[in-house]
């Protein structure tokens, strides 16, 4: 099989070397890719959020199956327009990209399921939205509506914090995607991610995380697109689990089946987890980053049979084999991220990394200039490892980070410690 994976983050790498590892995979091509990429496959530049040229280009390069990595080209449709050009294709349509892309239809859709979720409200106005802050209280969550990389949501502990966001989202700090807020109902309890395949009306749960969002140890500082993740999350038991699929995925899928838009791809089901029982947080279309990392250190091989599954309707017939072991991924990001930070900076050490189906260093925000690698982007490093436990995964994880010479870089050393302490 020719194979094309649209992306060019830690997401991407862990999803391309998982791939690779799979007999069936012929030839494996990368848009646009990044400098780790680059070392296992070919690369192509490509604006993967135009539909006609993303077609054109795997038209022209024989492919047969398309993966879609991130959550714009699918908010784009791209993976619409592959579908109808004939192309296998893994990914949710536009329309059902919704659960995602906005905030709105998902609070809906979850209302109509009956799937348990946070209380809310939707403004597109500052003074009403303000009067509501006033009316509930605080703590409080404020969200940007549309797709803000990870980073438009404020989990505001006092009155002037949540109008603070209002202003900022309402205001324009987020473009388009803050044109609504969303108000929601702050949720306690401990998070974890729960991965799911759809391709309809069936549904296979693939794997559970957890994911350190904020840039401090301990949980402190703003939200970012994730610092670290380990799998499996020992607070999503099996029990919890099969709640969560009863209660919420399967009526969310029944939902999206009765308003005519079938959701095939995987659903990233965000859950805060309380005295057992599981609440919705949000949804997502597509794997999780850097959750992912950890989910294709565990699966390998049998990634691209799954995913191939998923996109072709053959998921009843699917099952994954799961070995007894973790996973942890630690992200290196510039200093300075989630705020300004510095572009370009030499890397360096790379080329001595251990690289193994136990060990990896996946990269996100890379690129090479003139045989040197170069950070480009907020989180640039991810330092995954598997282990027989794990605190073997995360000694393994922080070994490579260890031996990565980049001073303009940092990471979190905490990373697992709910599970850990």
């Amino acid at each position: 099989m020719n194979i094309l994976i649209l992306g060019s983050g830690g997401r991407e790498h862990s999803l391309a070397w998982a791939v690779l590892q799979n007999p069936k995979c012929d030839r494996l091509i990368v848009a646009p890719g990044n400098a780790g990429i680059a070392a296992i496959a070919d690369c192509a530049s490509l604006n993967i959020n135009d539909g006609a040229a993303v077609v054109e280009f795997a038209e022209a390069e024989a492919i047969d199956f398309v993966i879609v990595g991130p959550e714009a080209p699918l908010a784009a449709g791209v993976a619409d327009d592959l579908r109808a050009a004939g192309f296998t294709t893994f990914g949710p349509s536009k329309a059902a990209a919704e659960l995602e892309a906005s905030k709105r239809f998902t609070k809906e859709v979850c209302d109509a399921a009956g799937a348990p979720t946070a209380a809310w409200a939707r403004f597109t106005e500052v003074t009403p939205a303000k009067e509501y802050l006033r009316k509930v209280g605080a703590p409080i969550v404020v969200k940007a509506d549309g797709l803000a990389a990870g980073k438009g949501v404020v989990v505001a502990m006092d009155l002037a914090e949540a109008e603070t966001a209002v202003d900022d989202m309402l205001g324009g700090a987020f473009g388009d995607a803050g044109a609504e807020v969303v108000i929601e109902e702050f949720m306690d309890g401990e998070e974890a991610s729960y991965f799911v395949l759809c391709d309809g009306l069936d549904a296979l749960p693939i794997g559970t995380a957890q994911d350190h969002k904020r840039i401090g140890e301990g949980d402190t500082g703003p939200n970012t697109g994730g610092m670290g993740a380990y799998s499996p999350a020992p607070v999503l038991t099996e029990a919890i689990a099969a709640r969560a699929m009863d209660e919420i995925v399967r009526p969310t899928l029944a939902e999206m089946v009765k308003r005519g838009t079938l959701y095939q791809g995987v659903l990233y089901v965000g859950l805060m987890i309380k005295d057992g029982a599981p609440r919705l947080v949000e949804y997502n279309v597509r794997f999780g980053d850097p959750e992912c990392q950890v989910l294709m250190m565990r699966l390998g091989a049998q990634a691209l049979d799954l995913l191939q599954a998923t996109a072709e309707g053959r998921l009843s017939e699917a099952r994954v084999n799961w070995a007894d072991d973790h996973a942890m991924t630690v992200v290196m990001a510039a200093s300075g991220y989630p705020g300004a930070y510095q572009k370009g900076s030499q890397i360096n050490g790379l080329g001595n990394l251990s690289a193994s189906s136990a060990q990896m260093m996946f990269h996100a925000g890379t690129a090479e200039n003139d045989t040197v690698i170069i950070a480009v982007g907020g989180r640039v490093l991810n330092a995954t490892a598997r282990g027989a436990t794990l605190q073997e995964a995360r000694d393994a994880a922080y070994a490579l980070i260890d031996r990565v010479d980049w001073p303009e870089g940092m990471c979190r050393r905490d990373i697992g410690w709910r599970a850990l302490k």
